[in-house]
């Protein structure tokens, strides 16, 4: 199997609404949500619900950018490192299918810089469950 070569910048700058510029760190798709020798659950989630997958990884980066201002931020416990908050964004993928993504945003302690902590599609509870 050939690798696939990726060139993307290593951080995107996005807007959160209402809190303001935030990075987006590529690697966090590249190297870990979106490969699955990374974490084969969190690959397959993003492939399965919304089409995603390292090949196509700078498109699931730009439905990010284009979309994220339009959700609301949810402000989360600071843990000690910086002010959190939680973004749930419901985005029609390549497949045509809607899925909710989360991104987990950190405002560090030390630099106030604003960055992408996590990312990962959630889950649809079962019906009666």
């Amino acid at each position: 199997m050939n690798e696939i070569e990726i060139t993307l910048p290593a951080v995107v700058s996005m807007e959160l609404k209402n809190i303001g510029k935030a990075d987006f760190i590529t690697a966090k798709l590249t190297e870990y949500a979106l490969n699955p020798k990374a974490d084969r659950d969190k690959a397959a989630a993003f492939e399965e619900a919304l089409g995603y997958n390292l090949s196509n990884v700078d498109k699931l980066i730009r439905n990010i950018k284009d979309h994220l201002r339009e959700f609301n931020v949810e402000s989360k416990t600071d843990l000690g490192y910086g002010e959190r908050f939680q973004v749930l964004l419901d985005l029609v993928g390549e497949n045509g299918k809607t899925a909710t993504v989360l991104t987990a945003w950190i405002r560090d302690k030390t630099t106030q810089k604003i960055r992408l902590t996590s990312i990962y599609v959630k889950r649809r509870r079962k019906k009666g469950v």
